[in-house]
């Protein structure tokens, strides 16, 4: 299977370790970590409030769902080198996030782990988080990117809940710092003005002020800090 290469291809173009795993907690260990570090900046009163209705409601998955959903969301994204995997940036917590915030989600995730565990105990007498790694990926290999000229009808719930998953895990991961990180994104970032061209300024008969531009056009101190007296006069 393609991994993080892939799926961060298809981010790009569509979008442009389990240490972590809640499933061995309780409810309310669940609950407690659920978004603590949930940003107050750029936030409305309007979806502060909602953000605390959602943190403050019981958690929609059971321990076993959000087990198995750790495992499925390091299988999509593992940890590759410096890159963390998704239950490492709390991925899980996000997707139980969201299923509260869009309950649109519930039914066809729940559905899917339920159709999941169902599979592999035909094929192998298991839940899945009991199955071995191999048998996992070999499940997850047939939903995952089923072939066209094989795929079977009975497949199909599992494809379109892996589908589901999958779109979750990418948002989930990917818009996170380390997410960022991975993509190369860097936000926002300074181009280099050097005023306004001179045939411009000669057009309207003006000039700069030397002193002027040596404060601010000199891109040599772009990355200086500004001060001002308090009579609003540009001190450096």
């Amino acid at each position: 299977m393609k991994r993080r290469e892939s799926l961060k291809g298809l981010l790009i173009g569509t979008v442009a370790g389990a240490t972590a795993m809640t499933g061995c907690k309780t409810d309310k260990q669940i609950k407690e970590t659920i978004y603590k570090d949930l940003p107050d900046y750029g936030r409305t009163p309007e979806e502060k409030d909602w953000d605390k209705k959602i943190l403050e409601a019981e958690p929609f998955f059971n321990k076993h769902e959000m087990e198995t959903l750790s495992i499925l969301c390091d299988i999509i994204l593992p940890r590759k080198g410096d890159h963390p995997s998704a239950t490492e940036v709390k991925v899980p917590e996000f997707i139980e996030f969201i299923v509260k915030d869009m309950p649109d989600n519930q039914l066809p995730l729940r559905g899917g782990l339920m159709w999941l565990d169902t599979e592999t105990n035909r094929r192998y007498n298991k839940q899945f988080s009991s199955c071995s790694k191999q048998e996992r990926i070999t499940v997850i290999e047939d939903i995952a990117y089923p072939d066209p000229d094989l795929q079977k009808p009975a497949m199909s719930p599992g494809i379109s809940f892996f589908n589901r998953l999958r779109n979750l895990t990418l948002t989930g991961y990917y818009t996170t710092k380390e997410g960022f990180k991975d993509l190369g994104y860097l936000g926002n970032t300074p181009n280099v003005w050097d005023g306004v061209p001179q045939e411009v300024l000669s057009e309207h008969d003006v000039q700069y002020d030397p002193e002027w531009i040596a404060k601010c056009v000199d891109q040599s101190k772009r990355d200086i800090i500004a001060q001002w007296d308090e009579k609003m006069n540009l001190i450096s």
